[in-house]
């Protein structure tokens, strides 16, 4: 009896570990947040828009982006919040009026889509990795940095490193004053071994950048003086995850940039690169430069 008792628990031992392995494995494989190549065919195929697929070398890294538009003209750069991919603003790259006017290039972020996918770097590291992809693909036309929700702060990062490089930012709900990050404090234990590789996909880097971010807003804060391009800021009034008040923040500290444009969008929450596309796209078009 003892020996039957003692197999049967080995074998639900054996079962567990066994679960608990497939679980790991597979939700690794899951809410990966990105299209995948095949799918990314298909959208440009049916929207009836030329796209290049490249992946680069930046700063021992691999970054993967998109890119669509006559290649002579005028850059819009755009990158995406936490988590996400390049596709965010997919709807923007095969917009025909965007396409009249500039090149569009939106990347995979560190640790996102196809760049790295799973390691995720602190807003320093990587405004660097993303900065040597600028370099990598300036055509020397000015270059609108466009950024949402941590795609913000990523792009003002940016911008304080190289001001003269670029001509515009356009943040979109930009979380930029670390007094209003208030990191869970629940995110510290998900950063913990083993437990952190019970979290699928791309969720595991967004929570490690999202940890890191209020230490990396207030590093960041010294220098956003040296920001002297034109800025626009879009930001909804009833944003819950990135209060409205960064926008003060910004008007406040952005002192040496050309101008500062605020378009407060009433009630809109934190989705407005979608939910207010149309205003966000006419902004684009209408940028002079």
């Amino acid at each position: 009896m003892e020996k039957r008792a003692a197999k049967f628990r080995f074998k639900v031992k054996y079962l567990f570990f066994g679960l608990l392995l497939s679980y790991i494995i597979v939700c690794q494989s899951c809410m990966t947040m990105r299209m995948t190549a095949k799918e990314t065919d298909t959208y440009f195929k049916d929207s009836k828009v030329a796209f290049h697929s490249e992946t680069v070398s930046a700063d021992s890294h691999r970054l993967h982006y998109i890119e669509t538009g006559n290649p002579q003209n005028p850059t819009l750069f755009f990158i995406h919040g936490s988590p996400g991919s390049w596709d965010a603003y997919k709807r923007y790259l095969t917009d025909s009026i965007l396409l009249k006017k500039y090149r569009m290039i939106a990347i995979d972020r560190p640790g996102f889509g196809y760049s790295d996918f799973g390691s995720a770097e602190d807003l320093e590291t990587q405004a660097k990795i993303i900065e040597a992809v600028i370099a990598k693909t300036d055509n020397h036309k000015p270059i609108i940095l466009v950024g949402h929700s941590l795609g913000g702060p990523v792009i003002v990062k940016i911008a304080t490193d190289e001001p003269s490089r670029f001509a515009r930012l356009v943040i979109l709900a930009g979380s930029v004053d670390p007094r209003m990050e208030t990191p869970e404090n629940w995110r510290a234990i998900l950063k913990v071994k083993p437990i952190r590789y019970l979290i699928p996909g791309a969720l595991r880097p967004s929570n490690d950048e999202l940890w890191w971010l209020k230490g990396d807003l207030y590093a960041m804060r010294p220098k956003l003086k040296n920001i002297t391009s034109d800025v626009t800021i879009i930001h909804g009034t009833k944003d819950p995850l990135v209060p409205f008040g960064n926008v003060a923040f910004m008007q406040k500290h952005f002192v040496n940039a050309k101008s500062v444009e605020v378009i407060a969008i009433e009630n809109a929450n934190h989705f407005i690169p979608w939910e207010h596309y149309e205003l966000i796209r006419n902004k684009l078009a209408q940028i002079r430069l």
